[in-house]
């Protein structure tokens, strides 16, 4: 994921992905999405200049997650190994990677078997690549925005805060389990999974949309990252949504550049598929911990009543 950063950066300063554009290339506006809608803001920028700004940010919050908010990844990973799996919660990059892991292995299963009934997903059609490689990495702060901080951030502090005060406001927006008081737990995942099924449709229904088989992938990844941004917080929910973006597609480009092969044949390459295999083995090991805990605490439940 770190060296993914000066990949992604080659890309748009170095590549020939955009053949006849560049990175000096003028766009005149950005989409985003406020409250779930989306619509285009009317900025003039260059693609080099708007990445730089996003490529800024991701590192910003990258070295925060790396370093905290308890514990930075290294003695978290040493407690982890000595104490058990509730010590994910000391660093937001342990907790971000162990969910995206689990996001991959949810994904894989449900392209499986919706390919086993014919249903394909298929990506919007793009005219050129360093446009379309701007927009994917993009996306990860404008959506996460939209559906996350706004649909589900602002909702759950009218809900659950008993303070006023702007500071207040806006810690609870950047970790709301953190900060708020939350009493009944059902209502939170209701509206996590409400705003999930609002965030598949957006993929299929509004801008450019994907095929009709992104519904499912697009609300699963979306219950997952809902649950971290409460759990863990904006950070760690922001950078599961640019590890699928960013992350995986600086490497399918770069690749694509170097071996001047078209990007679909960059998914089944031995990279991709080595990478893969390695995030699936890692969502597998998270599941089987994650549920061994639930039957754990139930069972001690059960003995403490008694």
């Amino acid at each position: 994921m770190i060296i993914s950063f000066p990949i992604g950066a080659f890309v748009v300063f170095n590549s020939n992905i955009g053949k006849e554009i560049n990175f000096q290339y003028p766009l005149d506006g950005v989409d985003i999405f406020l409250g779930g809608i989306g619509f285009k803001l009317p900025v003039h920028f260059e693609i080099g200049d708007g990445f730089i700004f996003l490529w800024c940010l991701y590192l910003v919050l990258f070295a925060i997650s790396l370093s905290g908010p308890r514990l930075n990844m290294m003695k978290s990973l040493s407690l982890l190994m000595i104490e058990g799996w509730q010590n994910i919660k000391n660093n937001a990059l342990l907790s971000m990677i162990t969910w995206f892991s689990i996001l991959i292995v949810f994904s894989v299963i449900i392209d499986f078997i919706q390919q086993g009934f014919g249903i394909n997903i298929e990506p919007p059609a793009s005219q050129n690549r360093l446009i379309q490689f701007f927009q994917i990495t993009t996306s990860p702060l404008s959506e996460e925005v939209g559906f996350r901080v706004l649909l589900i951030g602002l909702p759950l502090f009218a809900m659950f805060s008993h303070k006023a005060s702007l500071n207040h406001f806006f810690k609870s927006l950047w970790h709301p389990s953190k900060n708020l008081q939350v009493t009944n737990y059902k209502k939170v995942i209701v509206l996590i999974i409400t705003v999930a099924i609002f965030f598949g449709a957006a993929h299929i229904f509004s801008g450019e949309p994907w095929s009709t088989g992104k519904f499912t992938q697009a609300s699963i990844a979306g219950i997952i990252i809902g649950w971290v941004y409460f759990r863990y917080g904006f950070a760690p929910a922001i950078l599961i949504h640019w590890a699928t973006n960013y992350f995986i597609f600086s490497y399918v480009f770069f690749i694509s550049e170097m071996t001047q092969s078209p990007i679909t044949a960059e998914f089944s390459d031995p990279f991709s598929n080595t990478l893969e295999a390695l995030l699936l083995i890692a969502g597998l090991i998270a599941i089987t911990i994650i549920a061994l805990r639930y039957i754990r605490s139930k069972k001690e439940s059960t003995l403490t009543q008694v």
